[in-house]
């Protein structure tokens, strides 16, 4: 890596790049820091919703009993383009802003030495240019209109009933002109932007995956109890609106099964648990390939460390316990005292040092972010003052 290239790879984003955006840059929807949010997140989600409400409306199956899932009922066609997709849109400019800066602390911190150096550069520059990779951004828009709509949805997503995108018969569903919408563009738009994601956080992964594999100068005795790496666990926080998002989604999923289909909350536990569990496997995930050099420098520094303060504790023992001390140095106000118990608290950090950068924090945050948008189904289980009562009752 030549200087040149040294300030590009200290300015690293996994969300910056690729030919969508520059689509919108050349749009002026987006600048190069992510700017004009406010109409990304309203232009978009109108594309994908608001000719859905004008064709259903023109069929007439955007309100009354023309269907039994009208438009304007169908809840998980409101919660996925007025509420996630926002929430996607909104997550790039937090992740962006929020570890914008994360990488730079990699050298700020000394945590790669000279030597190092080049290959760290390497891995941001191996990292750019797959985020900036247009076949990748084109195998995910092929994956979408063959996979995601073809497949997945129809087989799995739509509802076995007449509604305002599709008519279920003999030959499977016969989609409406607001269904061809819904079809082949408004659901590609959504698709699309969430495959997007979890090639970002693949890009994310790979980058620590490779940085993990060098040998950084991590500190036993740092007082984040992670070797100097604590900064690295924060990144969490980064992820709530993408995790909001994911609940969103499922939430607006479900509440068309309870409602229309009969399905009750409790019959959902499964996904709902694989959900959260995909939620923090693809945000910490990546955080765990740090854990076998954390683990190595911790038995390193406790067998070091110990090794210290077993010489250190002989002398002192053998100078004040057994009479060695210089006869005019006095016990009082002697630093030995204060060097021992300095010693000692470096040898609890090392011992307390996790090799797991995952908060306890962190992880509820997650889970909380991912359930919120669920929250609200529960009210179709019992009414609000009995759910607030209960609430209550646990609370206090």
């Amino acid at each position: 890596m030549n200087q040149s290239n040294k300030p590009e790879t200290e300015d690293f984003s996994s969300v910056l790049g690729g030919p969508l955006f520059q689509l919108l840059r050349r749009a002026h929807l987006t600048g190069d820091g992510l700017e004009l949010l406010h109409w990304r997140m309203l232009i978009l989600p109108m594309v994908a919703w608001l000719p859905l409400l004008v064709l259903s409306a023109l069929e007439g199956h955007a309100l009354g009993k023309s269907v039994p899932v009208p438009f304007l009922l169908d809840v998980a066609a409101h919660v996925r383009f007025l509420v996630a997709l926002p929430l996607l849109i909104l997550s790039e400019l937090v992740v962006h802003q929020r570890m914008r800066p994360v990488v730079q602390q990699f050298r700020e911190r000394h945590l790669i030495s000279a030597p190092d150096s080049d290959r760290f550069d390497g891995a941001v520059a191996s990292s750019f240019r797959l985020r900036n990779s247009m076949v990748v951004e084109a195998m995910l828009l092929v994956l979408v209109f063959v996979v995601g709509t073809q497949l997945v949805w129809k087989h799995s997503v739509a509802v076995s009933t007449a509604t305002w995108y599709a008519m279920p018969g003999d030959e499977g569903l016969k989609l409406s002109f607001a269904g061809m919408w819904y079809c082949f563009l408004s659901l590609p738009i959504f698709q699309f932007l969430l495959l997007r994601w979890y090639f970002r956080l693949f890009v994310w992964g790979r980058f620590l995956w490779q940085v993990s594999r060098i040998d950084l100068s991590l500190m036993p005795t740092h007082p984040d109890r992670m070797g100097g790496l604590g900064f690295l666990s924060r990144t969490a926080y980064a992820f709530v609106p993408l995790a909001l998002a994911h609940g969103a989604m499922l939430s607006g999923l479900l509440a068309t099964r309870i409602l229309y289909l009969g399905a009750a909350l409790p019959q959902f536990k499964a996904e709902i648990a694989l959900l959260v569990v995909i939620v923090l496997g693809v945000v910490l995930g990546p955080l765990l390939v740090f854990v076998p050099q954390l683990a190595r420098v911790k038995r390193t520094g406790i067998r070091e460390y110990g090794q210290l303060a077993e010489r250190y504790v002989r002398e002192f023992e053998s100078k004040w316990l057994r009479g060695q001390a210089p006869a005019d140095e006095p016990f009082i106000g002697s630093g030995d005292i204060q060097s021992l118990a300095d010693l000692g608290g470096s040898f609890d950090v090392v011992r307390e040092m996790r090799p797991i950068l995952v908060s306890k924090e962190a992880v509820l945050l997650l889970v909380a972010s991912t359930l919120l948008p669920i929250a609200p189904l529960l009210l179709t289980m019992m009414p609000m003052e009995e759910l607030l009562r209960k609430l209550v009752g646990i609370l206090l």
